[in-house]
């Protein structure tokens, strides 16, 4: 699908929106922006407000508008055009590409997830390996640190967890794999949230996942296509595996809590592809 090249119109500005207290911030924040975007006062062709100026009139982080900005450009309603930031589409322009899946329980819901990255992942890992230059080398290795640095501070690390598997993304020299994960993250977020918040349980757990990572690592640093791929696949099948040791206790806890919000993306998913 060809992009327009047509140069988008100033930045659409709003005053302070007001939001419901339904459903998670954002929730919030992509339903007043798509009901602005099918309103008409933001136009087709017009770029959308930054990131910061976003996250100043909700009063809420910047994660939460990307969330928001990404549910968006599922639908085939803004994208992100290099050096004119992200843009509103015409209406109509093509059919946008939906997960439609009615999980049956939470350890369902996670697995598809995590089947889903298996494939993907796999392969961006052995290209990476492949085409990664020395810059991305590094960009994936403070990566690493970072996630590092979140379990010393007790933070749970899904986001930097998240950007690890992305900077592996964009060594791949192919532009469509960051921005198929970035789509599925608003899946993923929650199903990482889920297996890290299981894997911090145990301490064999936590030594597994980071062995798991720094081999991936290795193998993109060694530029050992079979090897990385094969590391990906066993991080991946590995995370499936631990949540299917998790004991119904987690379930009925933390882990009930942490996979409510991908419980409830698939729905909304199921529910958007209905309507069309």
């Amino acid at each position: 699908m060809a992009t327009s090249t047509t140069t988008p119109r100033s930045s659409a500005t709003f005053d302070a929106p007001v939001i419901t207290n339904v459903g998670t911030l954002a929730d919030r924040v992509t339903a007043v922006l798509l009901e602005k975007i099918k309103g008409g006062e933001f136009p087709a062709g017009t770029r959308l407000p930054t990131e910061q100026v976003i996250s100043e009139r909700f009063g809420v982080s910047r994660t939460v508008v990307r969330e928001a900005i990404s549910r968006l450009k599922s639908d085939g309603l803004v994208e992100v055009r290099q050096g004119s930031g992200t843009v509103v589409r015409e209406p109509n322009r093509t059919t946008a590409f939906r997960l439609d899946i009615d999980p049956k329980n939470s350890v369902d819901a996670v697995l598809r997830v995590t089947e889903l990255r298996r494939g993907i992942e796999a392969e961006a890992a052995a290209l990476a390996a492949q085409r990664r230059t020395r810059a991305q080398l590094a960009e994936i290795r403070r990566a690493l640190a970072a996630i590092d640095t979140a379990a010393k501070q007790k933070r749970d690390g899904v986001d930097e967890d998240l950007a690890f598997h992305m900077a592996i993304s964009r060594a791949t020299g192919n532009p469509l794999y960051p921005s198929l994960l970035e789509f599925i993250s608003q899946f993923t977020h929650a199903a990482i949230r889920v297996t890290r918040t299981n894997e911090a349980r145990r301490d064999d757990f936590s030594t597994q996942v980071r062995n798991e990572h720094r081999a991936l690592f290795d193998a993109i640093a060694a530029q050992d296509t079979d090897a990385a791929r094969q590391a990906a696949i066993t991080h991946i099948d590995n995370a499936g595996a631990r949540i299917q040791e998790a004991d119904p206790a987690f379930w009925e806890d933390v882990g009930s809590a942490a996979v409510r919000p991908l419980i409830n993306e698939e729905k909304k998913a199921a529910k958007r592809g209905s309507r069309n």
